[in-house]
């Protein structure tokens, strides 16, 4: 199969769980190649994830960190996923950051910023850590979105691509720049914390159904050669 789900009593224990899988890839990969990779999702799941694994975390100078997905937004703007990241990891010494798009973008979004920045990563991530929205998007890979099938085509060369949600999301209402599930799928792990009955749901219709353009979860779940960690609370 290609995902595993594990079930959690509730928020924390997912919380606690997921930084303590997390933790153990990183000093995996130190050990490995001494150096780690992580792409890391913004949103309101992940930033218990990510105080449990910064007070677990012993060494940052070879750990190489970057969004999975950004606003076309300011870099110190609110909505910014950059910004949030940094912010968890605040006290933390060592950290690469690897952005998405410029500190003041100007126009339209635009992914030539992105795909730049990535190319300086050209090694599979050691993890990527995604949530998933009521929707059944992942990263900035809305339903609705006019280029979402080659976003999700998974023999893509493009690693970012501009995302321009329709209809626009109400939490972060900006266009987007997104990791292509291409280059998610570039990663030797990938972690899906999902938490509430209602994305539950949305998670086992995509998993009997690979309805990719109404639910592009189910194109991450169902490619061939993917393995998805599901971690899912009430």
């Amino acid at each position: 199969m290609p995902w595993t789900e594990t079930r959690h009593a509730d928020a924390d224990a997912l919380a606690a769980a997921v930084a303590g899988r997390l933790s153990a890839i990183v000093d995996e990969a130190l050990a490995a190649r001494d150096a780690a990779t992580l792409a890391l999702a913004g949103g309101r799941t992940t930033p218990p994830i990510l105080r449990h694994l910064v007070a677990a975390m012993r060494d940052a100078s070879k750990l190489t960190i970057l969004p999975t997905d950004e606003r076309w937004v300011a870099a110190d703007h609110a909505d910014c996923n950059a910004r949030q990241l940094r912010e968890a990891f605040a006290g933390v010494d060592g950290v690469r950051w690897v952005t998405l798009a410029p500190d003041r973008p100007r126009g339209k979004a635009d992914a030539g910023f992105a795909n730049a920045m990535l190319s300086t990563v050209e090694a599979a991530f050691d993890a990527c850590l995604l949530g998933m929205g009521a929707d059944g998007h992942f990263a900035s890979l809305f339903p609705g979105a006019a280029n979402l099938r080659a976003a999700l085509d998974p023999a893509s060369d493009a690693a970012a691509v501009a995302i321009v949600p329709d209809p626009m999301p109400v939490a972060g209402p900006h266009p987007r720049i997104s990791l292509s599930l291409a280059r998610l799928l570039h990663s030797r792990h990938i972690l899906l914390a999902v938490t509430g009955h209602e994305k539950h749901a949305v998670l086992a219709r995509a998993m009997r159904e690979n309805d990719l353009m109404h639910l592009p979860v189910a194109a991450l779940l169902h490619t061939a050669g993917s393995h998805v960690e599901i971690h899912w609370s009430p």
